[in-house]
Protein backbone atom coordinates (compact mmCIF):
# COMPACT_ATOMS: atom_id res chain seq x y z
CA UNK A 1 0.00 0.00 0.00
CA UNK A 2 1.58 3.49 -0.78
CA UNK A 3 2.58 5.45 2.24
CA UNK A 4 2.10 9.39 2.89
CA UNK A 5 5.50 9.89 3.06
CA UNK A 6 7.39 13.19 2.37
CA UNK A 7 11.20 12.38 1.13
CA UNK A 8 12.95 15.69 0.41
CA UNK A 9 15.24 16.56 -2.02
CA UNK A 10 18.12 16.42 0.09
CA UNK A 11 17.17 12.64 1.40
CA UNK A 12 16.29 11.46 -2.27
CA UNK A 13 19.80 12.81 -3.36
CA UNK A 14 21.21 10.39 -0.46
CA UNK A 15 19.03 7.84 -0.64
CA UNK A 16 18.43 7.27 -4.85
CA UNK A 17 15.44 7.84 -6.70
CA UNK A 18 14.82 4.07 -6.99
CA UNK A 19 14.87 3.65 -3.71
CA UNK A 20 12.69 6.34 -2.81
CA UNK A 21 10.16 5.59 -5.09
CA UNK A 22 10.29 1.54 -3.30
CA UNK A 23 9.75 3.92 -0.03
CA UNK A 24 6.94 5.99 -1.16
CA UNK A 25 5.14 2.81 -3.21
CA UNK A 26 5.37 1.55 0.66
CA UNK A 27 7.91 -1.93 -0.33
CA UNK A 28 10.87 -0.70 2.13
CA UNK A 29 8.31 1.63 4.65
CA UNK A 30 6.98 0.64 7.67
CA UNK A 31 3.53 0.96 8.11
CA UNK A 32 3.52 2.19 12.11
CA UNK A 33 6.96 3.63 13.31
CA UNK A 34 7.94 5.22 16.19
CA UNK A 35 8.54 9.21 15.42
CA UNK A 36 11.98 10.14 15.76
CA UNK A 37 11.37 13.87 17.12
CA UNK A 38 8.19 13.14 19.58
CA UNK A 39 9.13 9.30 20.25
CA UNK A 40 5.52 8.49 19.87
CA UNK A 41 3.86 6.01 17.58
CA UNK A 42 3.22 7.12 13.86
CA UNK A 43 1.39 5.52 11.60
CA UNK A 44 2.77 6.39 7.23
CA UNK A 45 -0.70 4.60 5.79
CA UNK A 46 -2.56 7.36 7.96
CA UNK A 47 -0.66 10.64 8.41
CA UNK A 48 1.97 12.57 6.46
CA UNK A 49 5.13 11.15 7.53
CA UNK A 50 8.75 12.21 6.77
CA UNK A 51 11.93 10.37 6.27
CA UNK A 52 14.83 11.73 8.20
CA UNK A 53 18.00 10.61 6.67
CA UNK A 54 20.62 9.70 9.77
CA UNK A 55 24.23 9.92 8.40
CA UNK A 56 27.34 8.88 10.01
CA UNK A 57 31.03 8.85 8.76
CA UNK A 58 30.27 5.40 7.22
CA UNK A 59 27.02 4.14 7.87
CA UNK A 60 23.46 5.80 6.75
CA UNK A 61 19.99 5.33 8.98
CA UNK A 62 16.42 6.25 7.83
CA UNK A 63 13.92 7.01 10.24
CA UNK A 64 10.70 8.19 10.46
CA UNK A 65 9.14 11.40 11.64
CA UNK A 66 5.75 12.65 11.97
CA UNK A 67 5.05 15.79 9.21
CA UNK A 68 3.98 17.94 12.00
CA UNK A 69 7.38 17.45 14.25
CA UNK A 70 10.02 17.28 11.45
CA UNK A 71 10.26 18.36 8.04
CA UNK A 72 11.96 15.54 5.84
CA UNK A 73 15.84 16.33 5.90
CA UNK A 74 19.68 14.90 6.08
CA UNK A 75 20.59 15.05 9.75
CA UNK A 76 24.35 14.61 10.03
CA UNK A 77 26.06 12.78 13.39
CA UNK A 78 28.50 10.57 14.74
CA UNK A 79 29.50 7.37 13.41
CA UNK A 80 29.61 6.24 17.15
CA UNK A 81 26.22 7.85 17.99
CA UNK A 82 24.73 5.94 14.64
CA UNK A 83 26.21 2.72 15.80
CA UNK A 84 25.09 2.49 19.44
CA UNK A 85 21.37 3.39 18.19
CA UNK A 86 21.88 0.37 16.04
CA UNK A 87 22.70 -1.84 18.24
CA UNK A 88 20.30 -0.68 21.05
CA UNK A 89 17.81 -2.12 18.69
CA UNK A 90 17.65 -5.78 19.33
CA UNK A 91 15.96 -8.33 16.84
CA UNK A 92 15.18 -5.74 13.95
CA UNK A 93 16.65 -6.71 10.91
CA UNK A 94 15.04 -2.99 9.73
CA UNK A 95 18.37 -0.87 10.06
CA UNK A 96 15.74 1.95 8.74
CA UNK A 97 14.07 1.84 12.31
CA UNK A 98 17.15 2.72 14.38
CA UNK A 99 16.75 5.93 15.97
CA UNK A 100 19.93 7.63 16.96
CA UNK A 101 19.65 9.86 20.21
CA UNK A 102 20.93 12.42 18.49
CA UNK A 103 18.70 15.57 18.90
CA UNK A 104 17.79 17.59 16.54
CA UNK A 105 16.88 21.59 17.15
CA UNK A 106 13.22 22.20 16.47
CA UNK A 107 12.22 26.17 15.36
CA UNK A 108 9.32 27.99 15.61
CA UNK A 109 9.04 31.68 14.23
CA UNK A 110 6.14 33.74 16.11
CA UNK A 111 5.31 37.68 17.47
CA UNK A 112 5.95 38.40 21.01
CA UNK A 113 4.35 41.36 22.83
CA UNK A 114 7.09 43.24 25.02
CA UNK A 115 6.60 47.09 26.14
CA UNK A 116 3.85 47.49 23.74
CA UNK A 117 5.71 46.42 20.44
CA UNK A 118 5.27 43.33 18.14
CA UNK A 119 8.53 41.83 18.44
CA UNK A 120 9.75 38.58 15.42
CA UNK A 121 11.09 36.01 17.87
CA UNK A 122 12.45 32.12 16.66
CA UNK A 123 11.58 29.82 19.73
CA UNK A 124 14.28 26.96 19.55
CA UNK A 125 13.65 23.40 21.73
CA UNK A 126 15.62 20.39 21.16
CA UNK A 127 13.82 17.03 20.12
CA UNK A 128 15.91 15.34 22.81
CA UNK A 129 18.92 15.96 25.47
CA UNK A 130 21.57 17.80 24.73
CA UNK A 131 24.97 16.60 26.41
CA UNK A 132 27.86 18.81 26.98
CA UNK A 133 30.75 17.50 23.97
CA UNK A 134 33.00 14.94 25.34
CA UNK A 135 30.42 13.82 28.43
CA UNK A 136 28.53 10.63 28.39
CA UNK A 137 26.25 11.59 31.15
CA UNK A 138 22.15 11.83 31.25
CA UNK A 139 21.95 15.32 31.98
CA UNK A 140 20.78 17.97 30.03
CA UNK A 141 23.49 20.89 29.22
CA UNK A 142 21.64 22.85 26.63
CA UNK A 143 20.61 25.84 28.80
CA UNK A 144 24.09 25.72 30.51
CA UNK A 145 25.85 25.78 27.14
CA UNK A 146 23.82 28.73 25.73
CA UNK A 147 24.79 30.65 29.15
CA UNK A 148 27.90 29.93 28.35
CA UNK A 149 27.60 31.62 25.14
CA UNK A 150 25.94 34.81 26.18
CA UNK A 151 22.20 33.71 26.30
CA UNK A 152 20.48 35.41 29.11
CA UNK A 153 18.51 33.56 31.47
CA UNK A 154 14.67 35.01 32.02
CA UNK A 155 12.50 34.42 35.02
CA UNK A 156 9.45 37.02 33.42
CA UNK A 157 9.38 38.65 29.85
CA UNK A 158 8.93 42.09 30.31
CA UNK A 159 11.56 43.69 27.93
CA UNK A 160 13.68 42.82 24.56
CA UNK A 161 16.86 40.56 25.84
CA UNK A 162 20.87 42.06 24.90
CA UNK A 163 21.75 41.25 21.96
CA UNK A 164 24.08 38.88 21.49
CA UNK A 165 26.93 40.53 19.30
CA UNK A 166 28.49 37.96 16.76
CA UNK A 167 25.40 36.05 16.30
CA UNK A 168 22.88 36.68 13.92
CA UNK A 169 19.53 35.71 11.75
CA UNK A 170 19.21 34.92 8.26
CA UNK A 171 16.45 35.50 6.28
CA UNK A 172 16.84 35.77 2.51
CA UNK A 173 14.22 35.93 0.02
CA UNK A 174 11.61 35.99 2.63
CA UNK A 175 12.42 32.95 4.44
CA UNK A 176 14.75 31.97 7.44
CA UNK A 177 17.67 30.13 6.59
CA UNK A 178 19.52 29.84 9.62
CA UNK A 179 20.96 30.82 12.74
CA UNK A 180 24.80 32.20 12.80
CA UNK A 181 27.57 31.73 15.62
CA UNK A 182 30.65 33.24 15.93
CA UNK A 183 33.47 31.52 13.73
CA UNK A 184 36.46 29.81 15.54
CA UNK A 185 39.04 32.08 16.24
CA UNK A 186 37.45 35.26 14.97
CA UNK A 187 36.73 33.14 11.80
CA UNK A 188 33.65 33.48 9.44
CA UNK A 189 30.24 32.74 10.79
CA UNK A 190 29.41 29.23 10.98
CA UNK A 191 25.39 27.84 11.47
CA UNK A 192 24.30 27.20 14.79
CA UNK A 193 21.44 25.72 12.92
CA UNK A 194 20.15 26.14 9.16
CA UNK A 195 17.26 25.14 7.95
CA UNK A 196 17.23 22.14 5.10
CA UNK A 197 14.80 23.81 3.39
CA UNK A 198 14.68 27.63 3.82
CA UNK A 199 11.66 27.80 6.44
CA UNK A 200 8.15 30.80 5.68
CA UNK A 201 7.67 33.25 8.07
CA UNK A 202 4.38 35.32 7.57
CA UNK A 203 4.45 38.57 6.00
CA UNK A 204 3.83 40.43 10.04
CA UNK A 205 6.93 38.24 11.30
CA UNK A 206 9.02 40.04 8.57
CA UNK A 207 7.86 43.27 8.76
CA UNK A 208 8.33 42.98 12.23
CA UNK A 209 11.72 42.06 11.22
CA UNK A 210 12.57 44.74 8.88
CA UNK A 211 11.51 47.44 11.12
CA UNK A 212 13.51 46.26 14.61
CA UNK A 213 16.82 44.79 12.01
CA UNK A 214 17.13 42.47 14.92
CA UNK A 215 14.84 39.02 15.73
CA UNK A 216 14.50 37.47 19.49
CA UNK A 217 15.90 33.73 20.01
CA UNK A 218 14.45 32.27 23.04
CA UNK A 219 15.53 28.53 23.74
CA UNK A 220 14.29 25.90 26.51
CA UNK A 221 15.32 22.80 26.81
CA UNK A 222 13.25 19.29 25.40
CA UNK A 223 9.68 19.48 26.99
CA UNK A 224 9.23 22.96 27.69
CA UNK A 225 7.28 24.46 24.76
CA UNK A 226 6.24 21.93 22.76
CA UNK A 227 4.49 22.80 19.63
CA UNK A 228 2.06 25.14 19.80
CA UNK A 229 -0.60 25.92 16.95
CA UNK A 230 -1.42 29.53 17.35
CA UNK A 231 1.17 32.37 18.86
CA UNK A 232 -1.17 33.17 22.18
CA UNK A 233 -0.71 29.63 22.94
CA UNK A 234 3.20 29.82 22.43
CA UNK A 235 3.53 33.52 24.66
CA UNK A 236 1.93 31.11 27.50
CA UNK A 237 4.01 28.14 26.96
CA UNK A 238 7.26 30.75 27.03
CA UNK A 239 5.88 32.87 30.13
CA UNK A 240 5.82 29.49 32.21
CA UNK A 241 8.77 27.76 30.60
CA UNK A 242 10.40 31.37 32.09
CA UNK A 243 8.59 31.32 35.23
CA UNK A 244 10.16 27.98 36.14
CA UNK A 245 13.50 28.66 35.16
CA UNK A 246 13.74 27.05 32.23
CA UNK A 247 14.42 29.51 29.39
CA UNK A 248 16.98 31.76 28.03
CA UNK A 249 16.95 34.59 24.96
CA UNK A 250 18.92 36.93 23.10
CA UNK A 251 18.25 39.68 20.59
CA UNK A 252 20.39 39.19 17.41
CA UNK A 253 20.71 41.23 14.42
CA UNK A 254 19.29 40.13 11.21
CA UNK A 255 21.34 39.44 8.51
CA UNK A 256 19.53 39.62 4.90
CA UNK A 257 16.27 40.75 3.89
Amino acid sequence: MPRMLDVSDDVRAEIGDEEADRLLAGDNAPGSYDCTSCRTQGNSEQERTSTVLFIGDETAVLAFAHATCLPSQVVQVTEEQLQGAARSITGDERPSEALPEQAVLGVTSGLVLLGGELHPALVVEPTGRIARPGTAGGGDDFLPLLIEQGFMPLSKLTEVPPVLHGWSVLLAVGQLHAVLQPGANGGSPVAWWQAHQPLQVTDSWRTAANKHQQVLLFAAPVGSIGRQPREDLLRDALDKAAASGRLVASAMPLAGT
